[in-house]
């Protein structure tokens, strides 16, 4: 097939043990999804539904990559996340079969412009900027569920320049895997290559320029990135 324009190329991450990488379509995001975070930015746990945002799939950046600081912002913050990816897709898909449809697991950081999330938010205004910037979804090697299973449990960790500032651990999940795979079914078609954020725990706050970030999840794998 021919082009008017050279395609873009295929975003991918690499996966634990394989030469083959993971291609990427789409990447969701759950927000709000610990009980101490959503107490940490205003919202109420025990009410609130799962609800989802999207990054760009070209906004991945490799394990070991810089993370370049943004512009227009002077608030960006770190965000450790359990990475889901779908290996088989589908719609509706009931809580029960969710895990059938997982391929792997990775270690994330959703980084975030707050200020603009922040602005966007008392007007009433979608995050994109806030969350779908260039550069925006650091993410580690995938770990197949093959290899590890689904975890539940574990520590989820990450330390800036050695300090820790976000400890937690997946039990603490508001939102099940499954019950977010089933739930994000219901308003999009899934497909295999989609990421799943699925949110991160509390103690997010600013980076600055020069900054080291490692994190990981255990069982899963591990992320970092420098702040350039």
């Amino acid at each position: 097939m021919a082009y008017v324009i050279p395609p873009p190329p295929v975003s991918s991450l690499a996966v634990e043990g394989s030469d083959a990488r993971f291609p990427v379509h789409r990447i969701y995001c759950v927000g709000r999804n610990y009980a101490e975070h959503a107490r940490e930015m205003g919202g109420d746990p025990d009410r609130e539904p799962p609800f989802f945002f999207a990054k760009p799939a070209d906004s991945l950046v490799a394990d070991g990559a810089d993370f370049p600081y943004p512009p227009q912002t002077h608030d960006v913050h770190h965000e450790m996340e359990l990475v889901v990816a779908i290996g088989t897709g589908g719609a509706n898909i009931t809580a029960a079969g969710a895990l059938d449809h997982v391929f792997g697991y990775a270690a994330g950081l959703d980084m975030t412009r707050r200020d603009l999330q922040a602005a966007a938010k008392k007007l009433g205004r979608p995050w994109d900027t806030a969350k779908g910037f260039d550069h925006a979804a650091p993410c580690g090697r995938i770990m197949p569920a093959a290899r590890i299973g689904h975890p539940a449990t574990g520590a989820i960790w990450l330390k800036v320049n050695g300090e820790l500032r976000q400890n937690s651990d997946l039990s603490q999940l508001i939102w099940k895997v499954p019950e977010v795979i089933a739930s994000l079914s219901t308003l999009f078609t899934l497909v295999p290559g989609d990421l799943i954020y699925t949110g991160t725990p509390a103690g997010v706050a600013a980076v600055q320029r020069g900054d080291v970030l490692e994190g990981g999840i255990d069982g899963v794998g591990t992320i970092a990135t420098k702040v350039a």
